[in-house]
């Protein structure tokens, strides 16, 4: 494995917990919510503006519901090969 595979192997999550997961598993769910919880964080994020016009960036918590919701679906509709 050369570096660059090195480097990122230990982002993956561990088939064990994408199939129990996908079989509804409470922990290996809270798992993978838990594995994604910083890009979801990011693709929540809004650039909002105060009354003198300063920029700043705050976590939408109803995208960030609607994206959590989304993939704990699209978990359970998961269909791991054998």
């Amino acid at each position: 494995m050369n570096n660059k595979n090195a480097k990122h192997a230990h982002r993956l999550l561990p088939y064990a917990v994408i199939v129990a997961a996908s079989h509804g598993e409470p922990t290996a769910v809270r798992a993978v919510l838990r594995h994604f919880e910083g890009y979801i964080a990011r693709l929540a994020t809004r650039t909002l503006y105060d009354e003198y016009g300063n920029v700043y960036l705050a976590v939408d918590e109803d995208v960030k519901n609607r994206l959590e919701t989304a993939l704990i679906t699209g978990i359970l509709d998961f269909d791991v090969a054998a």
